[in-house]
């Protein structure tokens, strides 16, 4: 069995995610404007999807080996850090700027998915 660090990754950004959900449905709900809120949440959302793509990920490496599937989770990661982070950063800050940040790790999530399938269809 293949030792994988993306459960671990993507178990502990679940867990963040839970608690940054927390934080703000109940400590800045009062404090954030109506769209900084959405922008919040929409961070929190794509943080534990991902984060549940990257425990998948994790699996799918205990089965076999692939580094496909190794850069996979780390685009994953990488767009997490960047997609939602920089999500966080906007609402928490207002720097509108910090959206132009946004995509590059959308980009990261659409290219761990695609690795993600074809580790899936191709045999290594």
């Amino acid at each position: 069995m293949t030792k994988s660090p993306f459960m671990t990754l993507g178990a502990t950004l679940a867990f963040f995610a839970v608690a940054f959900g927390a934080f703000g449905a109940h400590a800045l709900k009062d404090s954030l404007t109506p769209y900084s809120l959405a922008i919040y949440h929409t961070a929190v959302d794509y943080q534990m999807w991902h984060a549940i793509g990257l425990i998948i990920i994790g699996i799918a490496q205990r089965q076999k080996t692939s580094n496909l599937l190794q850069k996979a989770g780390w685009f994953m990661f990488v767009g997490i850090v960047i997609f939602s982070g920089s999500l966080y950063a906007l609402s928490l800050s207002g720097i509108k700027v910090l959206g132009a940040i946004t995509p590059i790790g959308g980009g990261c999530f659409l290219i761990a998915w695609l690795l993600f399938a074809y580790a899936s269809f191709k045999s290594e």
